[in-house]
């Protein structure tokens, strides 16, 4: 995050903390032209930080303008890190999430699903209201990591060298390890989403912070970050764990973050490509919308296969004629309604009456 840091604070937010905190005692704001005037004249100048830059990374950086200098909190306070990663994390947050789960809408998702009896009265505005106002306080518990991280705290390099590649376990990989990170990413974030997943549906705490993820039945695109507060940041902490852990390259991780958000709006989607035993898709993520208590895992079906909680998509939902068949969706509903009262006790979910769906 110390990349998107840098960017950020060059750009837009060095300017904001020289103006609203500065350093200097002739004025509440900095004006570039006076101070060049003033210079000519030898009168009192700014006083400027003696704060230093050093590029976030060798590959990629934004020197900074003179305000960087120019403001009581530099880029090195902790306080004015942790604001500006909370507001650029929430922008970027939201960002990917419209982005990525309307071109879903767009160009994926299956309209049909919209005439399905489990589809929710106004459920597309009900899954981007409690995106949208839950993505603030996710925000908010995620911005200590990466405050973590741009603080040197974790294994996050730029390049080998960084994380002491000559002395460490690294040596083993050689450079093998560029590649390597990406699949030791996700089995680490797979195994430990599924467990956390799995966790979130114990009775106890699945009414309270998993149940409204599971208000979707049929879920849509936008239903991807519909979650509890809670329920969100608990299912992304093996994302941010694992860079203090294992080494990570800055690149690799911002790339697969946004991998991670297309990722979770594809399980979303509706289409069932991925008919495979070992990828957990669109197809496994939708039986355990319906029937709730199966295929926890995020990437892969091996957690779930090794856990006793695997169940295999019903094949109609690999055959385009069938999949939204008045007859699966009938046999669909049979089962989800007795499974919703062996979870829930009762079925509170306020579904589209039939006229409506016909015009939809």
């Amino acid at each position: 995050m110390d990349v998107v840091l840098e960017f950020a604070d060059t750009y837009v937010f060095d300017r904001i903390y020289a103006n609203l905190l500065p350093l200097h005692t002739s004025s509440a704001s900095f004006d570039p032209i006076s101070t060049i005037t003033a210079s000519f004249k030898n009168e009192t100048l700014p006083i400027r930080s003696t704060w230093q830059w050093e590029p976030a990374s060798q590959f990629m950086s934004a020197e900074p303008s003179e305000y960087a200098y120019l403001s009581q909190w530099d880029r090195d306070n902790v306080l004015r890190q942790s604001i500006t990663l909370f507001f650029v994390t929430m922008v970027s947050a939201n960002l990917l999430y419209f982005v990525f789960a309307t071109l879903s809408y767009l160009l994926v998702f299956d309209h049909a699903t919209f005439k399905h009896p489990k589809y929710l009265k106004n459920q597309m505005r009900l899954e981007i209201t409690q995106a949208v106002t839950s993505i603030p306080a996710i925000t908010l518990l995620t911005v200590p990591f990466f405050v973590a991280e741009v603080r040197g705290h974790s294994y996050m390099y730029d390049t080998l060298a960084d994380v002491g590649y000559e002395s460490s376990v690294l040596s083993y990989f050689g450079n093998w390890y560029t590649y390597l990170q990406f699949p030791l990413f996700l089995m680490f974030t797979d195994f430990g989403i599924y467990w956390i997943h799995r966790g979130l549906h114990h009775p106890i705490i699945y009414r309270h912070l998993h149940k409204p993820h599971h208000k979707w039945i049929m879920p849509t695109p936008y239903a991807s970050i519909a979650f509890h507060p809670l329920d969100g940041y608990a299912q992304s902490v093996p994302y941010h764990v694992f860079p203090f852990l294992m080494p990570l390259n800055k690149f690799a991780y911002l790339a697969l973050f946004t991998f991670i958000q297309i990722w979770t709006v594809m399980i979303h989607d509706g289409e069932y490509v991925a008919d495979s035993p070992i990828i957990n898709g669109a197809a496994c993520h939708t039986m355990h919308h319906l029937y709730f208590n199966y295929n926890y895992g995020q990437f892969t079906t091996l957690w779930d296969r090794l856990g006793g909680s695997y169940r295999r998509p019903n094949p109609e939902l690999f055959r385009k004629e069938q999949k939204m068949s008045p007859a699966e969706w009938q046999r669909q509903t049979q089962e989800m309604e007795r499974m919703v009262v062996e979870v829930e006790g009762a079925d509170d979910r306020s579904y589209a009456p039939e006229e409506a769906k016909k015009t939809q």
